[in-house]
């Protein structure tokens, strides 16, 4: 009877860990980190360029099934507010250029390729999909670990658009 007992209790433990863990990886409150990484043509795409705009940065990998499964509600979410002060960059982790381009019609946001997984330490990312919002001054205002809904992206985002937009 002790041994169920012990196992729950590491059971629990080892959850708490992990979820303490997962919450220490992210950036601290403050200034997002820096990100910068080619889209799916080449082109440059610098996160500091969305400067007085949201932006919601979403790490995620093509063979991530919660990844592939909030994509709908992502780009649902952002042609919702499309030309309203935000921004949704996927930031694609671990994902081969031919995986990529099969599910990029799908993706209406710009794709950011990270083939190093560069941005992955600074970002705190240990695991898909991890979703940031970053306000219009640079800084994180909301992490979401796991798949994010849109009604969950929604009451993040909309406190924090802005009236006016600064010029594309």
């Amino acid at each position: 009877m002790k041994s169920p007992v012990r196992l729950a209790v590491l059971a629990v433990a080892a959850v708490a860990v992990f979820q303490l863990l997962a919450q220490r990886s992210s950036p601290p409150p403050g200034a997002a980190p820096r990100l910068a990484l080619p889209d799916l043509s080449g082109r440059h795409v610098d996160l500091s360029e969305y400067r007085g705009r949201v932006v919601a940065v979403n790490f995620w990998a093509t063979w991530c099934l919660p990844c592939r499964s909030e994509l709908p509600a992502l780009a649902a979410f952002w042609n919702d507010h499309r030309g309203k002060c935000l921004e949704v960059l996927g930031v694609a982790e671990e994902s081969g250029r031919q995986d990529l381009l099969a599910v990029a019609p799908r993706i209406p946001y710009p794709i950011l390729v990270d083939e190093r997984a560069a941005a992955l330490e600074a970002w705190g990312v240990q695991g898909y999909p991890k979703t940031f919002v970053v306000d219009v001054e640079g800084r994180v205002a909301k992490v979401f670990i796991g798949e994010v809904s849109r009604e969950d992206l929604e009451a993040a985002v909309t406190p924090l658009l802005p009236q006016t937009c600064p010029a594309s």
